[in-house]
Formats: structure tokens, sequence, C-alpha cells
């Protein structure tokens, strides 16, 4: 004897035993399109960015899709050490710029220079030094982003109570004077 369910009792005899006769529906088979192979510029900066996390022995924790990153470092117990960070993976000048940042953080080392603002113009020159190394693009909008966020980074140093700008920031000391549309 079969066991019933409650949806037995409520549905019809007949319509049970017509239930149990239906076939399933077939699987929905989802086609994707192949990827174009990757362009020259692709390759590129597919080729920087495994050199650079190798390089400097970083492991990546999340591509972001925004434009923003942070590089952090964790040291265990045990004394080892993992050097992560989130970007947006490099496929143009600004993700680049973003990304090699943040693995400037890493190569120029945290808290070697003081005060933090400090440590974030050293991390955009190691950004903006590399890309010109490798021969990667250095768009005027990514020397704006490179201002807007050692400016943001300096007004925050001095809500904070810095009392000696560092030479280095005294350029970034006003906003960039915007173009207008």
């Amino acid at each position: 004897m079969n066991a019933l369910t409650l949806w037995d009792l409520l549905l019809p005899r007949q319509s049970r035993s017509r239930r149990s006769r239906r076939k399933a529906p077939a699987p929905k088979v989802i086609v994707r399109k192949a990827k174009a192979p990757p362009t020259g510029m692709q390759l590129k900066y597919e080729q920087i960015t495994k050199e650079m996390l190798t390089k400097y022995g970083v492991r990546v924790r999340k591509w972001r899709s925004s434009m923003s990153g942070v590089a952090w470092q964790v040291t265990y117990r045990d004394g080892t050490m993992s050097k992560l960070l989130e970007s947006p993976k490099p496929k143009g000048p600004m993700s680049a710029a973003i990304f090699l940042h943040e693995i400037g953080h890493h190569a120029i080392g945290f808290g070697t220079y003081k005060p933090r603002c400090l440590e974030e113009y050293y991390a955009w020159k190691f950004s903006i030094d590399t890309m010109h190394e490798l021969g990667l693009n250095v768009t005027d909008r990514v020397h704006e982003r490179m201002h807007d966020s050692l400016n943001y980074a300096l007004e925050k140093a001095l809500r904070r109570g810095l009392k000696k700008i560092p030479y280095e920031l005294v350029p970034y000391i006003e906003p960039r004077v915007r173009q207008s549309a």
C-alpha cells in the first residue's frame, strides 16, 4: 500500500493517478557564447597582473566591480604573513592604476611612511611609475583620480590633527579644479 501525503488527500483520486504518469519537464539547456580571444592589451594586463601578484607575494581576496581598492596584511601567531588586496581587475588604465596602487602598499611596506597620507602618496607614486615603466597608458583621468585621492587623504589627516604637511603632499592641499562640461 502506498503512503498518502496531505496533497493526495486534497486532490481527487482521478487527478492523483494522472499526476503520477506525468513526465518530468526536460532540463533547460543554457547556451553561452564563447568569449572572444583576448586582445593584445588584455593579454598585457593579464600578464602584468600575474607578475605583480607573484613578485610581491600578494593574494587577491576579491576582484571588485567598483573602481576602489584596499590592501592589508595579516600576521599569524606562527609568524607567517598573508598579503591581501581587493581591487578591480586590470582591464584599462584606471583599473590598472588602482590595482597597482594597492600592490604599491605591499611593495613599499605598511607603516614605512608616516603619516598615513604620505603612505598613500608613495603607493600612488609606485602605481604611476610602474605604469610608465611597463608602457601602460597613464591618462589624464588617472592623474585626476590620484589628485582627488591624495587631497582626500590629506584633508582626512588634517581633520584628525595632522600638524605638519609633508612637502610631497603640498600640491594636493587644494581640491582639483574641475572642468565644466
